[in-house]
């Protein structure tokens, strides 16, 4: 992480790292002072300003608190009048680091005002960077500072624990610090993927999931052994060691040897089945299939991948999302999103890496976690994440299949985020950020999207789909078969990068359908069906064609917009075309360009899919449907009669007719449509 970055980590041996100015316990600090730290300046010292806010009174309380201090690694904390903290960074050399805060005009917007702010300043100094960057975090999720990076969901994950104090020890759900004996597999995403993995134990190990105070008083089998899900040590139906056989299996199995276990449990079926004890094998068949159920459902699984996390984040309209899968024993254990708060001019790589730290805070490690993206200092991030426990090795995979389980991963950020995105921004405040973004006149209420695909020229279509205040509307989405209008029609319009003008053409008569119907219907414009605004997806000649278009049928006052793909198609740096105006782009991080792109992508989408549709169908398609008066019926039953449509070509007009249900009118109808004359 650089220096003084928003980036924050948490883990617990660094508090044994710090050498400490003055004494105060972690656990009772006070908020205008760190943990052991110097008081270097505050609200209430000679060194601070009047707490008048201002950048230069900011710059000058931190100038004057040069003087005490150190040049070694440690973490530093900004605070308000106040005295509360918000921001901490941490340093390699705190001096030097300090420093950069007292010229204003090197700094970004938000650290201008994060200095503006800043009445005082407190420090705290580390043996080591990595310990400094590691007690970062620890006060960055504890004081969640509003100019720091925050992870605000510290949830412990579900764990499963199979104990050791018993002679029947009993497999169950944990959560929490591990205080009890036993063995623990996890972390599992979820409490849901917890319940599915204990649920497949229980039908393939047939262990006890029952406290040892029900244990202790039952009489007779309860309901879990007469539905396969235990095997009732409670009751003596299993000895000891045979149930300890099933533990060292259970074990096996969340070890990542389930291949081994399913190899061993198909020998002791073929076994019992040899010595004719079906009912034995007929058990050990159910716990082989409770175990390729859990095998079925690894969805995300990458063999060669043991014990790691994959950390995928996406970020687009000034958000970021960060889906973390878990893989423990060769296993996909569950997935969860995160949306940390950041500032919207943060990278994602910048995001990434203090979500990183944050997220590992007192939490186990796994020794290997593969990422979307290069952390800000990389090595120094896997050195603090390795203090005081084994090795963590974080890698970005290039290339291979480590490599493309990263991109699913992130993909599935890209969904969660417009997910999220469509949820906590309302459609109005979107559309009114378009109207401004374009320069409209608001409010907008109806956003049309045209777009068209084809192969080639065959099936081809063309789509709108509609987007309001109430977000998209499908009811009023159409579908519009081309029925052949020539691309010589486009030819008023020079094609700018090659393509041929069959696109311009379908657009062409697309909108003119669409408008000449418009304006046939609803001339006064009453039903609410005219778009306030006319999104193409295509550049300045698609734009042209809708022009003439609309100069054609007489349409002046609906605004028509072009939203084109930039350099090498890379989504975010979409270019704008508006008639008489150059074209334009907006900010990469901007909300409003990410719904723009989501409306462009939604009506690729219902295109591809009508395109799609119609040539699935295309295919199945059978001569006998060209012929007039011919149903589903009689098609079925000439089929059913000679077999293939090729055959009922070929056939005569007295065995057409001897078909069931095919009268002599008919069948000369079919008869004619296969040997026209001419």
């Amino acid at each position: 992480m650089p220096e003084g970055s928003e980036n924050s980590v948490e883990p617990a041996p660094v508090r044994r790292a710090i050498r400490r100015t003055r004494q105060p316990a972690p656990e009772s600090f006070d908020p205008r002072r760190g943990p052991g730290g110097i008081d270097v300046a505050s609200a209430d010292d000679e060194l601070a300003l009047p707490a008048s806010g201002g950048i230069a009174n900011g710059a000058a309380v931190i100038r004057r608190a040069l003087r005490n201090v150190p040049a070694g690694p440690g973490v530093y904390r900004m605070l308000d009048r106040k005295g509360d903290a918000i921001y901490v960074g941490k340093a390699r050399n705190l001096k030097a680091r300090v420093q950069n805060y007292t010229h204003p005009l090197g700094l970004s917007n938000r650290l201008r005002q994060m200095v503006s702010q800043t009445t005082g300043l407190e420090i705290v100094e580390t043996q080591t960077e990595a310990e400094a960057l590691l007690l970062e975090c620890n006060m960055i999720k504890r004081l969640l500072p509003r100019f720091n990076v925050l992870l605000r969901d510290d949830k412990s994950f579900p764990l499963i624990h199979i104990t050791a104090d018993h002679e029947f020890p009993q497999l169950t759900k944990h959560r929490g610090a591990r205080t009890d004996d036993g063995t623990y597999f996890g972390p599992f995403a979820s409490a849901g993927a917890v319940n599915r993995t204990l649920i497949t134990l229980q039908k393939a190990f047939l262990l006890r999931s029952c406290s040892d105070s029900v244990f202790n008083n039952r009489t007779r089998p309860c309901l879990l052994f007469q539905i396969k899900r235990c095997s009732a040590p409670c009751v003596g139906r299993i000895t000891p060691e045979d149930y300890a056989a099933l533990i060292e299996e259970a074990k096996g199995f969340l070890n990542g040897r389930s291949a081994d276990v399913q190899a061993r449990l198909a020998v002791d079926m073929e076994t019992a089945s040899a010595a004719l004890d079906f009912e034995a094998a007929a058990m050990l068949r159910d716990r082989i299939r409770a175990l390729s159920v859990v095998q079925g459902h690894q969805d995300i699984y990458t063999p060669g991948i043991d014990d790691a996390d994959v950390v995928a984040a996406y970020q687009a309209g000034g958000q970021t999302c960060v889906q973390v899968f878990f893989f423990r024993g060769g296993q996909n254990w569950g997935n969860r999103a995160y949306f940390p708060s950041h500032d919207r001019q943060l990278s994602v790589e910048e995001v990434l890496t203090s979500f990183v730290g944050q997220f590992y805070d007192n939490r186990p490690k796994p020794p290997l976690v593969l990422l979307s993206h290069t952390l800000v200092e990389q090595a120094l991030v896997a050195e603090a994440l390795s203090l005081g426990g084994r090795k963590v090795s974080l890698v970005v995979p290039q290339r291979g299949d480590k490599r493309k389980l990263v991109e699913r991963i992130a993909a599935t950020a890209r969904e969660a985020l417009g997910r999220r995105l469509a949820e906590s921004s309302t459609q109005r405040q979107l559309l009114d950020g378009v109207a401004a973004a374009l320069g409209l006149p608001a409010p907008l209420n109806r956003i049309e999207v045209y777009d068209n695909s084809h192969n080639q020229g065959a099936n081809a279509v063309g789509a709108m789909i509609v987007a309001g205040p109430e977000g998209l509307m499908k009811n009023q989405y159409r579908k519009f078969t081309i029925r052949g209008m020539r691309a010589s029609m486009a030819t008023e319009v020079a094609e700018p990068d090659g393509i041929g003008g069959d696109d311009y053409a379908m657009m062409r008569e697309v909108l003119h359908r669409r408008f000449a119907r418009a304006i046939k219907e609803d001339p006064d414009r009453t039903s609410g069906t005219w778009p306030d605004l006319v999104l193409i997806d295509g550049g300045r000649g698609q734009l042209g064609i809708a022009q003439g278009v609309f100069d054609e049928l007489g349409i002046g006052d609906v605004p028509i917009v072009g939203i084109a793909k930039g350099p090498d198609r890379d989504a975010g740096r979409e270019r704008f075309f508006i008639p008489d105006r150059p074209s334009f782009s907006l900010e990469p991080r901007d909300p409003v360009l990410y719904f723009l792109q989501r409306l462009r992508d939604e009506s690729h989408r219902f295109a591809i899919g009508t395109y799609r549709a119609r040539h699935a169908k295309s295919l199945g398609r059978s001569p006998l449907d060209e012929i007039a008066g011919i149903g589903s019926k009689r098609k079925q039953a000439l089929l059913h009669h000679f077999g293939s449509a090729r055959t009922v070509a070929r056939a005569g007009l007295a065995e057409i007719e001897r078909v069931a249900g095919i009268s002599k009118a008919v069948a000369k109808k079919v008869y004619d449509h296969f040997h026209e004359v001419g």
